[in-house]
């Protein structure tokens, strides 16, 4: 624990490094050269657009007929029941 404490107390008393003095700039100047918000915004909302219109156009189509089964699960004689399952292991 002491050399954590030494290597600390040898970092507190270190000086800046030149190139701190001017990072924040350096940053703020590359935030400022990124693309806008408006574009991203642009892109999520035809992204959006088109999945709504999939879903839309999928929710249309007909599915095709399939059997209906009666598998009722408040039904005494159910056969996916568990005492049906493991009365059928036995």
């Amino acid at each position: 624990m002491d050399d954590i404490d030494r290597v600390l107390a040898k970092l507190a008393g270190a000086a800046v490094p030149p190139g701190f003095d001017s990072l924040e700039a350096r940053v703020l100047a590359r935030i400022g050269t990124r693309p806008s918000v408006r574009e991203a915004r642009l892109g999520t909302g035809l992204i959006s657009a088109g999945a709504l219109a999939l879903g839309m156009i999928g929710a249309g189509l007909p599915a095709s007929a399939s059997a209906i089964s009666s598998l009722a699960p408040l039904v005494g004689g159910s056969p996916l029941a568990p005492s049906t399952l493991l009365a059928g292991a036995l």
